[in-house]
């Protein structure tokens, strides 16, 4: 049987998603515009939202819409 290799993380997930989507977006400025540069822009938002998201379960008062960014605030 094969052993799997594994290995322990140094740096949070949290942290990793955002040096990931700022690695993204940095990349994204220095490609002319087309297709590849807004998929670059799109997984940083992606990585970006994933970071809301995770922090929403721990924010303190109720959860809304608001923490994605998707919906408009209430007034």
């Amino acid at each position: 049987m094969l052993k799997r290799r594994r290995f322990k993380q140094t740096e949070t997930f949290e942290q990793r998603l955002s040096r990931e989507a700022a690695e993204l977006r940095k990349e994204a400025q220095g490609t002319p515009a087309g297709i590849k540069r807004e998929r670059l822009i799109q997984r940083a938002r992606q990585a970006e939202r994933a970071l809301r998201l995770g922090a929403w379960p721990s924010s303190p008062g109720p959860a809304g819409a608001e923490m994605t960014g998707d919906l408009p605030a209430k007034r």
